[in-house]
């Protein structure tokens, strides 16, 4: 399931992979989540590299003491579980474990990042010493047809100016997860809590972005997994409507609450997103790839 796109030389940046395409779009009865340590990050057996983490992470301390090492769920691969032989109908599995700001700045914003990969076609195996928080991002469609897209803050340190899909991470410490719990009967009840809070999560990111409540938006609907080639960083996309128009949105942006990393909202249609591939970091370009198969499989279906 994994399909990758090239990028033009002059930014590298923009270039994704595919890690997981649902294409039907699968509510959250369908997506499951397997969390637990053994999806954690493998520290790298190369002790100079491995104390990078700390030297690139101190640097950055130096210069913005107010960064936070917070915990993130950490992206470790994904199952796909058919319910009958015909294929028709499946459910995903995405395995998560964790990890935290300060790893994710010391080894997939390292300048030494290629150094921690591992060669191979596995992509969990590829990057077990990456510590590839997962992400997530949201293609909102307007009830005019629109997409809405953000564009960053010149203040950010990754992509200032580029445009990007509303979005974030999924926090676990929403769902009072801070550390591994060492009692395995707990696991069952605590991945279901954070299959949850993935769809909970997104909306979320969606209602601070870009301003628009939460009861305009339809149920949540997953469509995959994209990484972005530099960084190897993955995001979870997601597909919801919104009941209001593209110039109604516009007004309910100018009232949101998280005003630091975007300085413009935009409605576009289908054909401009098209246009603007050279100005999406690579995972959200993947998301655009998402959505554009997920319309693709929706013209397909029987009416």
């Amino acid at each position: 399931m994994a399909v990758a796109a090239a990028a033009s030389a002059a930014d590298p940046g923009t270039a994704f992979k595919l890690l997981l395409s649902c294409p039907a779009g699968l509510p959250r009865s369908r997506v499951l989540v397997k969390f637990g340590q053994s999806f954690d990050r493998i520290p790298h057996p190369d002790a100079a590299l491995e104390e990078s983490i700390s030297e690139i992470w101190n640097q950055r301390l130096q210069r913005n003491p107010s960064l936070y090492n917070g915990t993130k769920f950490r992206y470790g691969g994904n199952a796909v579980q058919y319910k009958d032989d015909s294929k028709q109908e499946y459910h995903v599995s995405l395995h998560l474990g964790l990890t935290d700001y300060r790893t994710f700045v010391g080894t997939n914003l390292n300048p030494l990042w290629e150094k921690f990969l591992v060669p191979s076609e596995d992509d969990p195996v590829r990057c077990q010493h990456m510590s590839n928080p997962l992400g997530n991002g949201a293609i909102v469609e307007t009830s005019d047809q629109k997409i809405i897209v953000l564009q960053r803050s010149h203040n950010v340190g990754e992509f200032p100016g580029y445009y990007v899909f509303p979005g974030g991470h999924s926090e676990p410490q929403e769902i009072g997860i801070v550390g591994h719990q060492t009692a395995e009967e707990n696991l069952a009840p605590l991945s279901e809590r954070v299959s949850q809070e993935m769809f909970e999560g997104i909306i979320r990111e969606v209602v601070e972005e870009t301003g628009v409540p939460a009861s305009s938006l339809t149920d949540p609907v997953f469509i995959g997994v994209s990484c972005r080639e530099m960084n190897v960083r993955p995001t979870a996309f997601f597909f919801t409507k919104c009941d209001i128009d593209s110039s109604g949105v516009n007004e309910l942006y100018s009232k949101a609450q998280d005003g630091y990393e975007s300085t413009k909202l935009y409605a576009v249609s289908v054909e401009e997103l098209r246009g603007t591939s050279q100005r999406m970091p690579g995972c959200h370009n993947g998301g655009f790839a998402l959505y554009e198969l997920m319309r693709k499989e929706f013209v397909k279906m029987p009416r």
